[in-house]
């Protein structure tokens, strides 16, 4: 068969591949304690849900404008406004099927063939795969852990070339839970404006934070006439197979974004747009329980993993991810999260799953039970007893 040369340049996110492993060893009878995948495990609020039956009961289910519905995009419109403390239009806002297409559109339509695109390392492997696939070049920006994974400004500013168009973040961060600081935010902000870089920034964890204040690159004035934020549904509000993401960015990327939501998916799905709507306009009750009961899983997590003899891990302040240091185990990160899998029943993967720079980690996802995250951690220690 023969298939187009840019496919060679397309990559994949490991934990879907883990996830079908972790569930062919379930079929043959193996417990799995699923920790591999970035999906929360409670179910959508019901007044979401009831949202959504009443607008197919109400026919909303036939075509609607590609960028999005006028009502669900002054939804978002009026939400960002609130939570970035900075005014957004309906024009600038535009909704796509998850945050993904999101990510891609945004990289399709800015980055040349040729050009090169600043992206956080480890990070989330969607970055790196697009990038390659437009036959740009991904410049690895380190993530420190020294730094509760974030960048040194130096670094950043040594790895911007004539070439350099976009710089790419994601805070709070995947795989590390990382949250970028408002001195971090502003380093960016000036380097792109002297270089007229693009920014895109990955907030689908704007709400999972703890202890911290959420700081979006958006709410620096004069950000957002090169920034694209892109957020979405799935993390906050435990949507994720529902497919809604939303983006702000300047209306002429607005427009085009959507020329490319017309070629390609034509539009969003119509009903669950009123889904969003609630979501972003309606109680937040169940998603204030979600995040409480995430930082009580994510302060046992961490806590057993400091009790393994070789594993050390830092405190994350965002999102659901553990990101333990497992550089004394002498043990190449791919082959010990395959270990812990096949040996012990944990499903979790590789730091190398998020580029080189997550050599010497795991990433656990703590979208689980803290009945399951306890036995995990006794499976896992003693598993790396018996290294």
């Amino acid at each position: 068969m023969q298939l187009a040369d840019r496919l060679a340049r397309l990559g994949t996110e490991s934990a879907f591949e883990v996830l079908a492993r972790a569930k062919a060893l379930e079929a043959q009878g193996k417990s799995i304690v699923h920790l591999e995948i970035g999906e929360p495990d409670f179910p959508t609020p019901k007044n979401i849900c009831d949202a959504a039956i009443a607008a197919i009961r109400a026919d909303k289910t036939h075509y609607c404008p590609s960028a999005g519905v006028p009502s669900a995009r002054e939804a978002v419109a009026s939400y960002v406004s609130k939570t970035r403390k900075v005014d957004v239009s309906v024009e600038q806002c535009i909704i796509m099927p998850g945050a993904k297409p999101l990510i891609f559109n945004t990289i399709f339509a800015l980055v040349n063939a040729g050009d090169e695109v600043i992206i956080p390392n480890p990070g989330y492997p969607i970055y790196e795969s697009v990038v390659n696939f437009v036959g740009a070049k991904p410049v690895l920006m380190p993530l420190i852990e020294e730094k509760d994974f974030r960048f040194s400004v130096d670094d950043l500013k040594s790895l911007v070339t004539p070439k350099t168009k976009m710089i790419i973040i994601n805070s709070p961060q995947n795989p590390t839970g990382g949250v970028l600081k408002t001195s971090d935010l502003q380093a960016i902000f000036e380097v792109a404006e002297e270089h007229d870089l693009w920014i895109m920034c990955d907030e689908i964890y704007s709400r999972i934070i703890y202890g911290v204040e959420f700081e979006s690159i958006c709410t620096i004035p004069g950000a957002l006439k090169r920034t694209v934020m892109i957020d979405g549904m799935s993390k906050t509000y435990s949507m994720t197979g529902w497919r809604l993401g939303y983006g702000v960015m300047p209306v002429e990327v607005a427009e085009t974004l959507t020329k490319l939501a017309i070629n390609n998916f034509s539009c969003t799905t119509t009903f669950a747009q009123d889904a969003l709507i609630e979501a972003l306009t309606g109680p937040q009750d169940e998603v204030e329980k979600m995040v409480k009961e995430f930082e009580r899983r994510r302060d046992v997590f961490v806590d057993g993993l400091n009790k393994i003899d070789g594993v050390s891990c830092t405190l994350p302040l965002g999102a659901f991810y553990v990101f333990p240091n497992v550089t004394k185990l002498g043990v190449a990160s791919k082959k010990l999260a395959q270990g812990i899998l096949d040996d012990a029943g944990v499903a979790c993967l590789s730091g190398t799953a998020f580029g080189k720079h997550g050599e010497g980690y795991i990433r656990f996802s703590y979208a689980n039970s803290v009945e399951n995250i306890q036995e995990a951690l006794k499976r896992v220690e003693a598993y790396v007893k018996a290294l």
